[in-house]
């Protein structure tokens, strides 16, 4: 398991929304760069960053702060936000990163995230975004007539490198993570899945060990990080430990 902290871009702030509403956000620090880098010195092994400005424009908007962050850290890292396009992966792809996310181009261009998981493999993680269970898309704005598990299980073949399955009503919210939804639909899709929202604290993280035989493979953290409710080093201590129950 592997715990993967948030990090939230917002018109060059670092910032965390409550339950994906662009009207609820809360910013934590005007130096998003300095934050990658305590993370990495908390021992993160990896970032996960969203441009939620690109999010809604529709093509990335923070790629130089994004661009810097892999630079100083050195962390492989997971970008996500705005992107449609094959050349913005391939610039993404040559400026270090290692993943990109690809979340609304699922729904609304699946042809196009099929190729880019053939054209990229092992670098593509597809993002699906659940509310009262039918995935959401925009940035979270959108919420469409889709299961999140029909969603991801249109691209099963092209074999993606995971999903990130976000429950949006638990999102930035710390009331502990959907762990039921989670389990199925990790167990529908047969994809490895990086659980998202609504870790409140350290019980989440051990909570989520044993459920590594259903194919969760990690977690993003994010508001619980920066309330100080969870201590990055404490949550990666813990997630290198072999499950000793059963659930």
């Amino acid at each position: 398991m592997i715990v993967i902290p948030a990090i939230d871009l917002r018109n060059g702030h670092c910032v965390r929304l409550a339950q994906g509403d662009f009207r609820r956000v809360d910013s934590y620090s005007d130096d998003p760069v300095s934050v990658a880098l305590l993370w990495k010195k908390n021992g993160a092994e990896r970032l996960h960053v969203v441009d939620l400005d690109g999010s809604l424009a529709g093509f990335p908007v923070q790629k130089d702060i994004v661009s810097e962050i892999v630079s100083r850290t050195g962390l492989p890292t997971e970008v996500g936000g705005g992107i449609r396009d094959m050349k913005t992966i391939e610039e993404y792809l040559q400026n270090g990163i290692q993943w990109v996310i690809l979340g609304t181009a699922a729904f609304q261009n699946p042809s196009f995230v099929k190729a880019a998981c053939r054209e990229f493999p092992d670098h593509i993680i597809l993002g699906i975004d659940a509310s009262d269970g039918k995935a959401a898309i925009h940035g979270w704005t959108k919420k469409t007539d889709q299961k999140p598990e029909t969603l991801a299980l249109r691209f099963v073949a092209e074999r993606p490198a995971a999903v990130i399955y976000t429950d949006i009503s638990r999102d930035g919210m710390e009331t502990g993570l959907n762990k039921e939804a989670t389990v199925a639909f990790a167990t529908a899709v047969q994809i490895p899945v990086i659980a998202s929202g609504g870790v409140a604290g350290l019980h989440d993280i051990q909570q989520l060990l044993p459920l590594e035989k259903y194919g969760i493979t990690g977690v993003v953290v994010g508001r619980a990080l920066y309330t100080g409710a969870l201590s990055l080093a404490e949550a990666v201590r813990c997630a290198k430990q072999n499950p000793v129950n059963e659930q």
